[in-house]
């Protein structure tokens, strides 16, 4: 029912900055979570931020904290991921998620997208 489409993602020295971008299409809610998660080579995919459609809440993970800011627009059904300082353990796989609940576990989301890859390096 929702399709979520990441874009933004590449390939970048560390200390830059990226804007991860998720467009949804399909029916949203006022009431999801809209969060992302990332996952490294060999790792299990670990969440990093969430917002809400409505609302002010936001929630970003601790290693990220400082630096990554989520957002969203929801007029265009777009969340984003602003990312600077980037560090190249920040490297990974950037997936879009949607979630009736907290959106804050990986076993709870609803909807992915396809992700997109953040490279980092040094």
């Amino acid at each position: 029912q929702v399709q979520l489409v990441e874009s933004g993602g590449g390939l970048v020295q560390a200390g830059d900055s990226l804007r991860l971008s998720c467009a949804a299409s399909g029916r949203t809610f006022d009431g999801y979570a809209m969060a992302w998660f990332r996952q490294a080579p060999g790792k299990e995919r670990e969440f990093v931020a969430r917002i809400r459609w409505s609302g002010s809440s936001t929630y970003v993970a601790d290693s990220v904290k400082g630096r990554f800011t989520i957002s969203r627009d929801n007029a265009k059904n777009t969340v984003y991921l602003q990312m600077n300082s980037l560090k190249p353990e920040d490297t990974a796989v950037y997936y879009c998620a949607a979630d009736r609940g907290s959106g804050l576990y990986y076993q709870g989301v609803d909807y992915w997208g396809q992700g997109t890859q953040v490279t980092v390096s040094s």
